[in-house]
């Protein structure tokens, strides 16, 4: 079987059709080095990771007799590295591991020479690295290195990164490391891994997450700290922008400060979406900061109704929250299949007319005659909200009301979100009233940027001066200038 029928065949590639109307997170990383057989520890870090990219993984070891070793599949973790034949190859006290939804590269024909970890010898011997995030410079690094005679193997903007410390003329794999992200603009958090050390990067605003975790005498690098509590590490901190951390048993953690310091942008839907719920950001819980944006939706656009239901499964803390505020109650309307997958291999025209119904059903005795109060994190195109209400509507709701946990997604992401173009964005071409008629629902609201920053522990809102968050997507306002974008002729927000 090709790769391409391999990912084809894959439930990660089966959801698309049925879910193309959420915001695809970029990818997941791990890293564990002093711990016995690392790449078990790596796979289960991965499995936690899941829900950060569901097209492909790889995993990438070092063992003093053995020397490197890899393994990169299309589709699920489980699926994939929890075979003892696959397992047994990858020995070693040090590794690193990504899974994978493709933002640069070839979306949705991911090829498996874009899987990661990517993996490089130089002079003072082999290294691997994961990336998670965007460089929104890559085409221009690109073209440069291979006018000065590099010869790329991807399609994958992370390549440039492997590129760049090959022709450093620094004497360790981490002044190289620290050389070629210097020249990297753009959103990164990065795991590396020589044959002794564990490397872990955040870019110097610190858009994408990375921690680092402690367990026996071994430590851990992950992008969300669910990650660690699957294998029972401890969480020991977040890997603070624009630092290095350098883990080897030799020496301990070095902390190194390769870049100018820079006030902190981490994104903000992070909170909102792409994070698990049971992790921790900035020393707050996902699931009570989700709460609270529902807490704030019901303060700033209450509605007289019977029942607030979530859009499972993003939809339910903030559902939630709006419900302890407006004293509504709260009740799973909608309940979803979490079986939809390989029944559907090739699905005919038929069953991909039938969309979200093959992964949500109505609790139809509890809606019908029912004023419905509808919670989903987002809205992008507007597909699924369609199909959702005309569901509810079938079920013999009497009237359906969206709430939104965040504000109109106007603008695309260049930091490593899977965005469609801005033309596609419903909110970028409509009113919230264009909006709502166009998606036939009694109202529509969503939450303010202002309220979504008091959601997430900000008491006086967007500090507009100086944003505390990314939030591009809701303001257009780009922490980092997309440069490759603009050659292509994205037109950045006006100056006010």
């Amino acid at each position: 079987m090709s790769p391409a029928d391999t990912l084809k065949n894959s439930p990660a590639f089966l959801a698309h059709p049925f879910d193309d109307d959420k915001l695809k997170e970029e990818c997941g990383i791990f890293g564990a080095v002093g711990v016995l057989d690392a790449a078990n520890f790596v796979a289960l870090g991965l499995h936690a990771l899941q829900h950060r990219g569901q097209e492909a993984g790889g995993i990438v070891v070092h063992d003093p007799e053995q020397g490197f070793n890899s393994v990169r599949r299309f589709g699920y973790v489980r699926d994939n590295f929890t075979k003892a034949s696959v397992m047994e190859a990858l020995p070693g006290p040090i590794g690193i591991g990504h899974v994978r939804y493709s933002t640069a590269g070839s979306k949705g024909n991911t090829a498996m020479r874009d899987v990661q970890p990517f993996f490089g010898e130089f002079s003072m011997g082999g290294a691997a690295i994961a990336h998670n995030g965007n460089i929104t410079n890559a085409d221009a690094l690109r073209r440069e290195l291979i006018e000065h005679g590099s010869i790329f193997q991807s399609s994958s903007d992370s390549e440039c990164i492997i590129h760049l410390m090959a022709r450093s003329f620094q004497n360790s794999h981490t002044e190289r490391l620290k050389d070629a992200l210097r020249r990297v603009e753009g959103a990164f958090s990065v795991v590396a891994m020589t044959r002794t050390k564990l490397i872990g990067v955040r870019d110097a605003l610190g858009v994408r997450p990375l921690v680092l975790g402690k367990i026996g005498d071994g430590w851990v690098l992950s992008s969300e700290t669910c990650a660690l509590d699957i294998i029972g590490a401890e969480f020991v901190r977040e890997i603070e922008p624009g630092e290095m951390v350098v883990i080897s048993a030799e020496n301990g953690i070095e902390s190194h400060r390769p870049f100018e310091q820079k006030k902190s942008r981490f994104c903000i839907f992070e909170h909102v979406y792409f994070s698990r719920p049971d992790s921790i950001l900035g020393g707050r819980s996902v699931y009570e900061t989700r709460r609270q944006i529902g807490v704030e939706l019901a303060r700033e656009n209450p509605v007289d109704a019977d029942l607030v239901c979530p859009v499972p499964d993003s939809g339910t803390p903030a559902a939630i929250g709006f419900s302890q505020e407006s004293g509504i109650p709260y009740a799973m309307g909608i309940i979803r299949n979490q079986y939809m997958g390989r029944t559907f291999i090739e699905p005919s025209e038929h069953i991909r007319n039938m969309g979200v119904r093959l992964k949500l059903n109505v609790n139809r005795a509890l809606i019908r005659g029912k004023r419905v109060i509808l919670v989903d994190d987002s809205v992008v195109r507007g597909t699924t909200s369609r199909k959702i209400k005309e569901m509810i509507l079938d079920a013999g709701a009497a009237e359906v009301h969206f709430r939104i946990a965040s504000p109109p997604t106007q603008w695309p992401c260049f930091y490593g979100v899977d965005t469609p173009q801005r033309e596609k964005l419903l909110a970028a071409t409509m009113s919230e009233e264009e909006m709502r008629k166009h998606l036939s629902v009694d109202s529509l609201k969503f939450i303010s940027l202002d309220g979504l920053y008091r959601a997430v522990g900000e008491a006086e809102g967007r500090n507009n001066a100086s944003p505390q968050y990314c939030d591009a997507c809701f303001s257009g306002q780009y922490p980092v200038e997309p440069s490759d974008q603009i050659s292509k002729g994205f037109k950045l927000q006006a100056a006010e």
